[in-house]
C-alpha cells in the first residue's frame, strides 16, 4: 500500500510538472522561404522583396514569372563581394537589375529585356546584392546609384528565412560593417 501511495504520488508530480504553468507549448515558429516577401527600404521607397539566398534559388531568381507587382522584387544575396552576371534565361518580365556594395550602397543600374540570354555584368568586383525590379523601376522612383539598402531589414529577414546575418557580413542587428 505504502508503494501504491508512493507511486500514484511520483505519477502525479509527474504529471503536474508536464504540464508547466498550465500553458500550452508555444508552436514553432515557422521559417519562411524564397516565396516569402519582406518590407526593404531602397533609398526612401519601400519595396516587397523576396530574398533569393541558395544556389537553387538564385540559379531560378525570376523566370516564368508575369506577375510582379509594382513595387515587387527579387534580392540576391550573397556571402561576399564579387563581380556579378545576369541573364534573362526563360525570363519573361522585362526587368532592371541594380547592384549594391556591400555596405548597401546602390552602385550600378542595367536594364534587362525579356528571354534575352546575353550577360549583363556588373563593372565592379565588389557587389554583395543585386536587385531586379520591372524595367524602369528604379528611374521612376528616383532610386539612384547612391541610394542605401536597409541593411536592417536585410539581416531581420535573412533571420527570418533561417540564416544568420553574420554569414553575410551583416550584424545580428542588421548594421552592415
Amino acid at each position: 500500500m505504502k508503494i501504491s501511495r508512493l507511486l500514484l504520488l511520483s505519477l502525479t508530480l509527474l504529471f503536474v510538472s508536464a504540464c508547466g504553468s498550465g500553458q500550452p507549448p508555444a508552436a514553432p515558429v515557422a521559417v519562411k522561404t524564397v516565396n516569402d516577401y519582406f518590407t526593404i527600404k531602397v533609398g526612401d521607397r519601400r519595396v516587397q522583396m523576396q530574398l533569393a539566398v541558395t544556389e537553387p534559388e538564385m540559379e531560378h531568381g525570376l523566370m516564368d514569372r508575369r506577375d510582379l507587382a509594382p513595387d515587387e522584387g527579387m534580392l540576391f544575396v550573397y556571402t561576399q563581394p564579387q563581380a556579378m552576371s545576369f541573364w534573362m534565361h526563360n525570363t519573361p518580365t522585362p526587368l532592371d537589375i541594380g547592384f549594391f556594395d556591400r555596405t548597401g550602397k546602390l552602385q550600378e543600374v542595367y536594364q534587362m529585356q525579356p528571354f534575352d540570354e546575353t550577360t549583363v555584368a556588373s563593372r565592379s568586383k565588389e557587389l554583395q546584392f543585386a536587385l531586379e525590379m520591372n524595367q524602369g523601376w528604379f528611374h521612376a522612383n528616383g532610386v539612384l546609384p547612391g541610394a542605401q539598402l536597409d541593411l536592417a531589414a536585410l539581416a531581420a529577414g535573412l533571420k527570418a528565412r533561417g540564416f544568420e546575418p553574420e554569414a553575410f557580413g551583416l550584424e545580428a542587428a542588421g548594421v552592415g560593417r
